[in-house]
């Protein structure tokens, strides 16, 4: 069985509970050991996207989901026990629901976006 920074497994927990925001800090770290880590930085731009998101800022989502896209799409079908191809159809869903012609709306109409496909993480031998 290979194993994985801590850091890792951790971010599966609160990626699932929704929390994107401590996700992103637990893969800052294993990105930050490993900079040429770009399934680290794909999956890290992905949980970027989805904080944007919560908070408006529509345009930052949209970017951030096609950069985790490019970085992600050299991985699949699974890389670090993860199914990519399950991600990378998690953003294609993303981009397709997240507004195009908005940029931006404010944190009080947050609640009046579209809701985004829940994607849940897990690992697989």
């Amino acid at each position: 069985m290979e194993y994985f920074p801590e850091e890792y497994y951790e971010f599966f927990i609160v990626f699932n509970d929704g929390d994107y925001y401590t996700g992103h800090d637990l893969l800052e770290e294993v990105w930050l050991t490993d900079r040429s880590n770009l399934f680290i930085k794909g999956l890290l731009q992905m949980t970027v996207a989805l904080y944007h998101y919560e908070y408006g800022n529509l345009k930052g989502a949209r970017q951030m989901m096609r950069v985790a896209e490019e970085y992600l799409t050299p991985y699949k079908p699974i890389h670090w026990q993860l199914n990519v191809e399950k991600v990378l159809l998690f953003i294609e869903q993303c981009l397709k629901v997240i507004p195009n012609d908005l940029n931006r709306v404010e944190f009080e109409e947050v609640v009046q976006l579209p809701v985004l496909p829940k994607l849940y993480l897990n690992l697989e031998e």
